[in-house]
């Protein structure tokens, strides 16, 4: 009963979310700006810096704050990926903050995916820090799906993945 599923924002939740990026070297700003538009469609860039040349590379930093997550959680349910997505998002988080990375490349196509912890992918990153209180109940919520009926999961439970991105191995 996929039009029956709680869809939540982030905004008006009660909870802060910052989404940062940082252009370096040959990293164009129009198509990150492209890239960060598909997930994050109220990101608004007031003017695009130059495109680099050589001699002229990419050096910057963006800053998000209160971003809506709702088409990237709806990507997440699209995609069907909402295990690793709560292993993912959950790995570094501590009582009432996350940060966790998705990979700018697959963001050009609309897609989301997690980099292997401690990887450099081609292409960069976004990173997304969410924080407030009942954020663990918030994530397992954001990424509930029907088979948590059958196969319950919880955050850090024997089912997560290895902190090297391997999936476990369960009967």
């Amino acid at each position: 009963m996929e039009g029956s599923r709680l869809r939540l924002t982030g905004t008006g939740e009660g909870f802060a979310t910052i989404v940062r990026t940082t252009l370096s070297g040959a990293d164009s700003p129009k198509k990150v700006y492209e890239a960060l538009q598909c997930i994050f469609p109220d990101a608004l860039v007031d003017e695009l810096p130059d495109e680099p040349s050589f001699g002229q590379a990419s050096n910057q930093t963006w800053s998000f704050e209160d971003l809506s997550l709702a088409t990237f959680l709806n990507q997440l349910h699209e995609q069907r990926i909402l295990d690793t997505a709560l292993d993912a998002m959950s790995l570094n988080m501590n009582e009432e903050s996350t940060t966790f990375h998705i990979n700018r490349l697959a963001a050009v196509a609309g897609k989301i995916a997690f980099p292997i912890p401690g990887d450099r992918p081609l292409g960069g990153v976004f990173e997304i820090c969410i924080a407030g209180k009942g954020l663990g109940d918030w994530l397992q919520a954001a990424t509930w799906h029907p088979g948590r009926s059958q196969v319950p999961r919880l955050i850090n439970d024997e089912r997560s993945m290895d902190e090297d991105g391997e999936a476990s191995t369960w009967i």
